[in-house]
């Protein structure tokens, strides 16, 4: 296995699952929950992703449990597996029974976003509400596959070793202003890139869930950028007009990453939502 401890990332917990799947998370303040599932690419992680936002919510009284995905940031990355929808939703399945997890509200960007519906949907009396950004699962693999922050990271992940100029090329595509990217989580997302296998992005198949959208029940509230290269600004209204209770928050001038580049507002409108719905 992989040696992780020199990874610039915090150390949390770890939770091995009955699989035997090994996972890593923060677990932060008391009070309702909050279950951050962060997104795709290479180097991804759960810090990297929230670092600006959760420490917010555990001031304002919640229990953020900030997960590194299956191949992502410190958790396991088993070279053999296939990364698809159905693998994430029974590891997020089996990870809140574990940690005996009965309600939460969810929140997840990009891939973060479509397991975050694939959960709902298979667990809808664990999910009492949902926060997205920008996320995966509405439209079919061949409109995300145009997207030209996709092809950049499919190109750069086939190609060999990741390092700095190469991580920049891709994450500037993340941002529509990429001059307030730090070095910082550039070199958090280089360390973590070179530990995680091929398969992991080979094997990423998410469906299209946009007519099973009206099964949810629970809240939605969404944001997009419309200037989003990843994920097409199509996608809010797919799931506004398919889900029975859901708004989006659509900023111009933004990227893929509203809880960067727009971090108070991000902030301030998920934790009204939390408190009034």
């Amino acid at each position: 296995m992989t040696q992780l401890v020199d990874l610039p990332l915090p150390v949390g917990h770890y939770l091995t699952l009955p699989s035997g799947l090994r996972l890593h998370y923060l677990d932060e303040g008391q009070g309702p929950v909050v279950l951050w599932m962060h997104g795709s690419g290479p180097g991804a992680s759960g810090y990297s992703n929230f670092k600006g936002n959760y420490p917010e919510f555990v001031a304002a009284g919640y229990r953020n449990i900030v997960l590194d995905l299956p191949g992502f940031g410190r958790s396991d990355k088993p070279d053999d597996g296939q990364y698809d929808l159905a693998f994430f939703v029974q590891t997020l399945q089996a990870f809140t029974r574990a940690l005996g997890l009965t309600r939460c509200t969810v929140l997840g960007n990009s891939l973060g976003g479509a397991i975050a519906l694939g959960l709902a949907l298979a667990e809808p009396d664990l999910v009492e509400g949902l926060i997205l950004l920008a996320p995966g699962g509405v439209e079919e693999r061949e409109t995300y596959f145009k997207m030209p922050g996709i092809l950049r990271m499919v190109s750069l992940f086939g190609a060999g070793p990741i390092g700095m100029d190469e991580m920049r090329s891709m994450m500037s595509l993340q941002l529509f202003d990429p001059s307030i990217l730090p070095e910082e989580l550039l070199a958090e997302r280089v360390a973590v890139a070179v530990t995680q296998p091929k398969n992991l992005f080979s094997t990423m198949m998410i469906p299209n869930m946009e007519a099973r959208l009206g099964e949810i029940n629970c809240p939605i509230l969404g944001f997009w950028g419309s200037n989003d290269n990843f994920n097409p600004v199509s996608g809010a209204q797919r799931i506004v007009d398919g889900a029975r209770k859901a708004r989006f928050i659509v900023l111009n001038q933004c990227g893929h990453w509203v809880q960067v580049e727009h971090r108070e507002l991000f902030n301030r409108s998920s934790l009204e939502f939390l408190r009034h719905g």
